[in-house]
């Protein structure tokens, strides 16, 4: 959910400073094809309410999968230095995930604060969600886990990574600036 505050925050800065978003439309992204198999990975692998991932099987490698065709976009477009700093927070994300197998490690303290009790206390009943994963003496990385987290009262509030935060400040700075015709 960071990620779409920061789409939020970044439209809303762009329009601040007179761009339009169809001014996006002028972008020269190179493969920009590449986003496609990890928007259609995510939404296979990742519950949906009270159902489990549609891809039942494997979904920690599949989400590994999906962190590699971000990279490559990235990769592509590296001329872009917001895309770069966004790049940086894919790549944090990545290293927690594969460090982990696949599964990103998540402080319970960081869910209950952001209003996620329940999953805070499946996560510690020894389930997994999604790709997450509770934080543990054993977890690799755990600076690079959900740590940190939106609070309770605002909408969609979650727990999120320091990789999430960079992201995140990646996407507000491309909107705002791209959408600004030069």
């Amino acid at each position: 959910m960071p990620l779409l505050w920061a789409v939020v925050l970044g439209l809303a800065l762009g329009y601040l400073r007179g761009g339009r978003i169809g001014n996006l439309a002028h972008l020269r992204l190179r493969n920009p094809w590449l986003l496609l198999p990890p928007l259609v990975l995510q939404l296979l692998i990742f519950p949906l309410g009270n159902r489990g991932p549609a891809i039942p099987w494997g979904t920690a490698y599949w989400h590994i999968v999906s962190y590699l065709f971000l990279l490559a976009f990235v990769a592509r477009n590296w001329r872009h230095p917001e895309l770069l700093v966004m790049g940086v927070g894919l790549l944090m994300n990545f290293l927690a995930i594969a460090a982990n197998g696949g599964y990103m490690p998540a402080s319970a303290e960081a869910l209950r604060r952001a209003g996620l009790e329940s999953v805070a206390q499946s996560l510690e009943a020894g389930t997994r969600i999604g790709n997450t994963v509770l934080m543990s003496e054993k977890t690799r990385l755990n600076f690079l886990g959900d740590w940190l987290w939106f609070p309770a009262w605002l909408p969609l509030s979650s727990a999120f990574s320091l990789g999430d935060l960079v992201l995140g400040v990646g996407a507000v700075a491309f909107l705002s600036r791209r959408m600004v015709r030069r």
